[in-house]
């Protein structure tokens, strides 16, 4: 099931457009990350999606309804987690979260349970009952994904989740996001520019250059996509010289001492490129395939999109 359907979604504030005919899709119980540097249209998507912006042109459908026209309702049934969340520094965690699920309507006896089952969750409930200010910054963005999380949201939208953080607060918000989805199925909409972030938590990622779309698949599809054949490295156990056809069926062939880069068409290929070595007499220490990470397909992604080198 979809939960968020866009289909040529076009935005403008004024004569600037900060999307351009952007479709796409996100699936129950999925990771999904929207990618691009700072002035895309993360921040923009997420708000046409919740209702707080109206398109200038295309649809939008989050949990089939119309966020323009049925905003309130969208927003009853999501999460959502800024770049730099509002909590009252002068409440307690607990006070805090009290008050903002009042203020969404929760009768008081779920509020009470979620709430506790909230601290809990982020191991927080030891200092439920000291004020935010004297948090550091790690545990009050755990805080801001418990007030996130107070409704049960279908979908939980996370805004740059761990700009600002530490490395360990990082890990710690990423391991949290990523046992929601485990432990909830819960769907998880990501915006950021934290590239090995996306790569570890999401299913599949959208990336944008100056509001328009430049691709949106998996890390695999976009691995095949802008990188076709597979690349293996093998490491040999001395320095041969290889000839191009003796590797039949390799595209390309690159040797450096002892070490091969080789290129085939499919996975599948590679126990023939393995056998066909073998037969060489020089024995084999490590065969190892090679893919390219989403950062560099991001960053070829957007050079070719700036008029740069593919």
């Amino acid at each position: 099931m979809e939960t968020i359907i866009v289909e040529h979604l076009t935005h403008a504030f004024g004569e600037r457009r900060a999307l351009e005919d952007l479709s796409f899709t996100v699936g129950e119980g999925e990771v999904f990350a929207l990618l691009g540097p700072n002035g895309a249209g993360k921040t923009t998507t997420v708000r046409l999606l919740n209702g707080l912006y109206r398109a200038t042109a295309g649809s939008v459908r989050v949990l089939g309804l119309e966020p323009a026209t049925q905003g309130e309702q969208v927003r009853a049934q999501t999460g959502v987690l800024t770049e730099s969340p509002a909590l009252y520094e002068r409440l307690t965690a607990r006070q805090n979260l009290r008050f903002f699920g009042e203020m969404a309507g929760m009768p008081a006896g779920e509020l009470r349970r979620r709430m506790e089952e909230l601290l809990e969750f982020f191991d927080l409930a030891e200092r439920a009952d000291e004020r935010v200010a004297t948090f550091s910054k790690g545990m009050k963005q755990r805080l801001a994904l418990a007030r996130a999380l107070l409704n049960r949201p279908k979908i939980l939208f996370l805004d740059e989740p761990t700009a600002g953080l530490d490395p360990e607060a990082s890990r710690q918000v990423r391991e949290l996001i990523a046992s929601l989805r485990r432990e909830n199925g819960q769907t998880v909409f990501l915006c950021t520019h934290i590239l090995t972030e996306a790569e570890r938590l999401c299913d599949r990622v959208l990336i944008l250059h100056q509001g328009r779309a430049l691709a949106v698949g998996s890390l695999a599809e976009l691995q095949q996509r802008f990188n076709p054949g597979v690349w293996v490295e093998v490491q040999l156990l001395e320095p041969r010289a290889i000839a191009p056809g003796d590797l039949t069926p390799a595209l390309q062939v690159q040797a450096q001492d002892a070490l091969l880069r080789v290129q085939v068409s499919r996975l599948e290929d590679i126990p023939t490129l393995i056998h066909r070595l073998a037969g060489l007499g020089t024995p084999i220490l490590r065969v190892e395939p090679l893919r390219p990470s989403l950062e560099e397909i991001y960053f070829k992604l957007q050079d070719q999109a700036e008029g740069g080198q593919p």
